[in-house]
């Protein structure tokens, strides 16, 4: 079956209209127009990740920033929790691991950007959204221009300009999630100026209702997102097809598909799009477990969600989580929100709470090397849609879309659907208007893009059935797609059937080809302008050592030489064991705070076994592999670590038990929360 485009139509580009603009770290101007961003006077696409520098501990930043920047991260985002800094009114803590600016070295040592989430509130699953209660008991309306309020805030933003000072930021949210009071945002964002932060980005979070965020015209980017599952929802039901898994042009996540939304809210209010590029800072990573909502995130889930929001125009790609975290224990109180684990905030992110790397990093990093080198050609390139568009409820019909100029672009396919099957798909044949490409079959769980009539160099490529996703000099790197046999053809009827592989290149014009497998592909990291291919490892480089994130002595990697994938290997062979974990089930060994009781009860009063733990070294990972409703783990008396159960087996560092006084405590589980096992 053929498959077309709707009618290519060109959008006006409104310039210099944004109240907003400079230079990043490296002196290259940033300008924004309101299709795309550019960098030194090209267009470019951001990868932006999401690490709480105050949710680790401040020894692991330098190692998680490599890993974060290995996995195609070049803007590092993060939240300021007020709550941490000023717990107790007038008494700020920007030691340890509250201290953002050696976090902020960190970043810049790594070579990676920065995006400051500035607040005053932030959310973040943080308790109060990121409030002291000492705030909460002051006679003013938070949030507003309340003149006593904002005297707090600016108390606060200066005592924190003093950490920060003379450290480039090239972005800069206000707020977050205000939805109704544009004054405020502009009053924000004028305080912090003249307090002296500055970026050449400022940035707002856009969603609410089906008419957008009401943001101060031309004063911030409005930026969104869109997660598989929605830990918020109060129910236990199994929620609906998402929308973020088809091809739209909506960015607002509550107003997404063109079969559910209307144009304008009921005031009135309509944000206004077309005077902004498609950016996003919440692209779920992962989603964070919840009591009462407990998902199963699967890498595809995180993948599919991210290539469909690139394919319908997104030109800044935000993560939320690329990092998890550990939350903090302030003198008076917890910093969790009362619904998610006291500790735990993994997130179920692409690197886990603990820096264990999970398959959706391997899969997006495919995208974000392929935004960083290929970024200069998509960010000009508008979405255009399906002949016949897609429901979220049809899981028969082809989901895709394409970018394009009008001349040349990308035709992106999902065939994915968290937790439903769509039908495969045979002999489908696209037909971009320009271009045929051949029947390609379309099976399983998987989600592509296939480029066509790109200028690359002196070589015009018409179309090839692999993805890209990287260069190097005048070599591109495609990857194989799955049950897709890769076809490369080029102007003047020059066809190849490759075999894809290590040794798979050719050359054609001025330019080389390489088409990797997907295994393969997985474990490339373009690292300071080298590509790398682990043999099942993630490497990645910090002060200029390659090493494995999974620790190991001895492991082998692949390195790019002009021509040629040359094998290299470091040290002995062999792996690190893990250490053993010995339990014993015992009596309460002391009494718990009744704060961390009452969420072992969840509610009313429950069984709650005790296991006395220890482990056989501080090496890898012991694994909790029961089924409980809340676990918490003490060592020496304090709670270090807590899981909710949600069907996976929970992994703890050996190192975060040994040599300590070590207990477990499980509560009973019961039929009260929506699970996905």
């Amino acid at each position: 079956m053929e498959y077309r485009f709707q009618a290519y139509r060109k959008s006006p580009i409104i310039r210099n209209h944004l109240k907003m603009g400079g230079t990043n770290s490296r002196g290259e101007k940033i300008e924004i127009n309101s299709l795309y961003f550019s960098k030194g006077g090209t267009p470019w696409i951001g990868t932006m990740g999401e690490y709480h520098f105050s949710r680790d501990d401040r020894a692991n930043w330098p190692a998680e920033l490599a890993k974060m920047k290995a996995g195609g991260i070049r803007i590092v985002s993060t939240y300021v929790f007020w709550i941490y800094h000023e717990e107790e009114e007038g008494i700020f803590d920007f030691s340890g691991n509250n201290d953002i600016r050696a976090f902020f070295q960190c970043v810049r040592d790594a070579g990676l950007e920065i995006c400051l989430r500035l607040g005053p509130w932030v959310n973040g699953e943080c308790r109060n959204g990121g409030f002291p209660d000492w705030l909460l008991k002051k006679d003013c309306e938070r949030r507003t221009n309340d003149p006593g309020y904002l005297v707090l805030v600016e108390r606060y933003w200066r005592r924190l300009y003093e950490e920060v000072k003379n450290i480039p930021l090239l972005m800069i949210q206000i707020e977050n999630e205000l939805v109704d009071r544009p004054d405020h945002i502009s009053a924000l964002k004028q305080l912090a100026l003249a307090i002296g932060f500055q970026a050449p980005v400022f940035t707002a979070t856009g969603w609410n209702g089906v008419g957008g965020a009401m943001l101060p015209l031309d004063e911030t980017v409005p930026v969104f997102g869109g997660y598989p599952e929605a830990p918020w929802e109060r129910h236990q039901n199994k929620l609906p097809p998402s929308s973020h898994f088809f091809f739209n042009r909506m960015r607002n996540d509550t107003a997404i598909g063109a079969d559910l939304m209307v144009q304008q809210s009921d005031d009135g209010w309509r944000l206004p799009y077309e005077r902004y590029p498609f950016a996003t800072c919440e692209l779920g990573g992962g989603v964070q477990i919840g009591h009462h909502r407990r998902p199963v995130i699967r890498p595809m889930d995180i993948y599919a969600l991210s290539l469909v929001e690139l394919g319908s125009g997104n030109n800044l790609i935000g993560y939320y989580m690329f990092h998890g975290g550990t939350n903090g224990i302030g003198r008076k109180s917890t910093f969790n929100v009362r619904f998610c684990p006291i500790r735990n905030y993994d997130f179920q992110a692409p690197i886990s709470q603990y820096g264990e790397i999970r398959q959706h990093y391997r899969l997006l990093n495919l995208l974000n090397l392929f935004a960083e080198d290929f970024g200069g050609l998509l960010a000009p390139m508008e979405m255009t849609e399906a002949e016949q568009p897609v429901g979220r409820y049809d899981t028969e019909s082809l989901r895709y879309a394409m970018r394009t100029d009008g001349k040349g672009g990308f035709v992106f396919i999902n065939h994915y659907q968290r937790l439903d099957q769509l039908k495969d798909i045979e002999g489908a044949v696209l037909n971009t208007g320009s271009v045929v490409f051949p029947p390609v079959n379309i099976r399983g769980e998987i989600c592509f893009f296939f480029p066509f009539n790109l200028q690359l160099g002196r070589t015009k490529l018409c179309y090839a059935t692999a993805q890209p996703f990287c260069r190097v000099d005048n070599t591109c790197f495609f990857v194989e797609i799955p049950g897709i046999d890769p076809v490369f053809a080029f102007e003047g009827k020059v066809v190849r059937h490759v075999r894809a592989g290590l040794e798979s290149m050719f050359r054609e014009g001025d330019m080389l080809f390489v088409t990797l497998t997907w295994d393969q592909a997985l474990y490339a990291r373009k690292l300071e302008g080298q590509l790398y291919i682990g043999k099942g490892e993630d490497v990645f480089l910090q002060g200029g050592q390659l090493k494995a994130a999974s620790a190991n002595r001895g492991f082998s990697w692949y390195l790019w030489n002009a021509d040629h994938f040359e094998l290299h290997t470091e040290g002995e062979k062999g792996d690190l064991s893990d250490a053993s974990l010995t339990r014993e089930p015992c009596a309460a060994p002391f009494l718990i705070p009744e704060e961390y009781a009452r969420f072992l009860n969840a509610g009313h009063e429950r069984r709650v076994n005790w296991f006395r733990l220890s482990v056989s070294s501080p090496e890898g990972f012991i694994e909790i592999t029961d089924e409980y409703d809340v676990a918490q783990l003490y060592v020496d008396g304090k709670l270090v670590a807590d899981s909710f159960y949600y069907g996976l087996p929970w992994r703890i560092p050996a190192a975060l038990l040994y040599g300590g006084s070590c207990y477990l405590a499980e509560s009973e589980m019961e039929n009260d929360f929506y699970r996905e096992f």
